[in-house]
């Protein structure tokens, strides 16, 4: 076999594997507490996804024009970074952004903000988070403009559970508070996915891909070791299948050919390390090509653009 020897406690399947590598970083948390009429907006973060879980109450949920209606128990994933708004109802007024009203700062990373309409009260709890490694993050680009897990749902049973740590653990401040409620943080947000994933809210692409049981291994393999030089021949003995019927098998699945994919991976791996400033010619050696020039051949084709004219992100 290709890959590597894995460790006995190591994910068994490919899903798993893509799971278990989401963590999160730069967590922060607000404790929302509203009265009637109320709205804040939440400005767009690049990179980044919030969370929304509303303890008391109800409130509205607009993302990219469509509303959502949230009760008390239910949590709202808004995973692309897009800026969104909370209101108490339609129409209620918008108080700000969110990051620029005045609120209680508990801690470097938790706050507690408050909007008086003199109405009804909501309470919700708030996060925004930002996934570490990009292969995962991947993942997050196949969700839609926003995942809801209602409170009701077989899946949501854990979220009071969750919160109630979160919870304990920004009130009392104890060494290791931070890293300990950025790991809960994974969690709400993996548990998210895996009920939408559960839900059958998938099409085709390389997540139906990786969800097969033959094909996934491929895939999972890629993802792994994206600078093995990968053949068909090699990514079929992974599937443990024909040469002639993975190609096919993989193509009806992914919507795109093996070797295709496997190429777009490295261009998205590249594009992510690049905004962090990587270098060129350390990429193109780590993803495989035997030159640069190969590299940023390869780069442009993919993406249109040559690699030196992605910049680092700032901060």
């Amino acid at each position: 076999m290709v890959s590597s020897p894995v460790a006995p406690w190591s994910p068994a399947d490919p899903l798993g594997e893509v799971l278990g590598g989401l963590r999160m970083r730069g967590t922060f948390y607000c404790r929302a507490e509203g009265s009637a009429p109320w709205g804040v907006e939440m400005p767009a973060l690049a990179g980044c996804m919030s969370f929304h879980v509303v303890v008391e109450g109800g409130c509205l949920l607009e993302v990219d024009g469509d509303l959502h209606a949230l009760g008390a128990g239910d949590l709202a994933l808004v995973p692309h970074g897009r800026g969104h708004v909370l209101r108490s109802e339609a129409g209620a007024p918008v108080a700000g952004r969110a990051d620029l009203l005045p609120q209680e700062y508990l801690g470097e990373h938790y706050s507690v903000l408050r909007v008086d309409g003199g109405g009804a009260p909501s309470r919700l709890v708030c996060g925004v988070v930002e996934p570490e490694r990009p292969g995962p993050a991947h993942l997050l680009d196949l969700l839609p403009p926003a995942l809801l897990v209602r409170a009701g749902d077989r899946a949501g049973g854990w979220l009071g559970v969750l919160l109630g740590m979160i919870a304990d653990e920004v009130r009392q401040d104890r060494p290791g508070a931070e890293s300990v409620v950025t790991r809960l943080a994974d969690v709400v947000v993996i548990q998210a996915i895996r009920g939408w994933l559960e839900a059958g809210s998938t099409g085709p692409g390389w997540l139906r891909a990786l969800r097969d049981p033959q094909v996934g291994g491929a895939v999972a393999a890629v993802h792994r070791s994206p600078g093995t030089p990968w053949t068909l021949d090699l990514l079929a003995r992974e599937a443990r299948m024909s040469r002639s019927a993975f190609a096919a098998r993989f193509t009806e699945l992914a919507g795109e050919p093996a070797l295709r994919y496997v190429t777009r991976w490295r261009m998205h791996l590249a594009t992510v390390e690049l905004a962090r400033g990587a270098r060129v010619g350390e990429l193109a050696r780590r993803l495989g090509y035997e030159s640069e020039a190969a590299f940023s051949r390869a780069y442009k084709r993919v993406t249109g653009v040559p690699p030196v004219t992605v910049r680092p992100r700032p901060g």
